[in-house]
């Protein structure tokens, strides 16, 4: 049995802890700690752990693995915690959608020995909190790795033995080019989605508006229900790769406001064609041939 502790109890470690119970055939025994004791008996009750932390010192104490499933703000204090409590060779992951300042803080807390392989499930919902966690979330997701300098090779083929259990695909990647990647694939579509909420609530018009959208305006804004914690802890995590990308998506909206103001058909429908061929071939590619 690989004796596992899942930190944080939300969509993301109850669906992990889930899917390791659905296709882990037996293998894996999972604690699982929450500051919220009801969370975790509802955990325990959703057969997603099988055991309790009642303190976060006796959860990690035995533990193969530790997987730190809380918001990125906490991690730094759950490093400390933790850190004295863990068993040599015990190998500490996360979750977290920036993975530099996770690496510095997990590095720079946990002591030789302890072991850290960072990760990132490409998968999620803009809804959150155990209720909505399921098994199959991960199931054909890319899952990013990013080994730690001293990482060993034990510990990444744990943690990627996790990821293939839950039915994801490692990617190993680095810290740094893990950042500045998903800046550009999944941070800006979130600030983008939450200021074109911004900008047209804000309008006196909103009333009328609101009654005018449809499906258009639910999918652009569809990630801008997600969580505000963790769009804001994004946001500081990762804040020069995605200030980066804000400044090439002003210079290419800049560029297509010109175009209209100028009424040059030409130059809309050839980027609306360059955008639209952009998409089919992406979407065919990562969604319809199996990605």
């Amino acid at each position: 049995m690989i004796r596992t502790t899942i930190i944080g109890l939300g969509l993301i470690g109850g669906s992990l802890g889930l899917a390791l119970k659905k296709f882990g055939s037996g293998e894996w025994f999972i604690t699982g700690y929450s500051r919220r004791q009801e969370t975790v008996k509802q955990a325990l009750q959703q057969g997603a752990i099988d055991r309790i932390g009642i303190d976060i010192h006796g959860a990690v104490s035995d533990a193969e693995m530790v997987v730190l499933a809380t918001p990125i703000s906490a991690i730094p204090d759950v490093l400390i915690e933790i850190a004295p409590h863990l068993k040599a060779g015990c190998t500490v992951t996360d979750t977290s959608s920036t993975k530099e300042q996770v690496q510095n803080w997990a590095v720079s807390s946990l002591p030789p020995g302890v072991p850290f392989v960072g990760g990132h499930p490409m998968a999620g919902k803009e809804t959150w909190g155990l209720d909505v966690a399921e098994p199959e979330l991960f199931e054909g997701a890319t899952y990013c790795l990013v080994p730690s300098p001293a990482a060993t090779p034990r510990a990444i083929k744990l943690v990627t033995k996790m990821v293939e259990t839950i039915k994801a695909n490692p990617l190993s990647i680095s810290a740094n080019e893990h950042d500045r990647l998903v800046a550009g694939i999944s941070h800006l579509p979130l600030v983008l989605s939450a200021m074109l909420v911004s900008v047209t609530r804000k309008d006196l018009s909103w009333p009328q508006l609101s009654k005018l959208a449809a499906g258009g305006y639910r999918d652009t804004t569809r990630l801008a229900s997600g969580n505000p914690q963790m769009g804001r802890d994004i946001c500081v995590t990762n804040r020069k790769a995605l200030v980066t990308w804000i400044d090439r998506f002003l210079v290419e909206l800049t560029r297509f406001k010109e175009s209209i103001d100028k009424g040059s058909s030409e130059e809309i429908e050839s980027t609306l064609i360059s955008a639209k061929d952009g998409r089919d071939k992406w979407y065919k590619q990562r969604f319809s041939s199996g990605g």
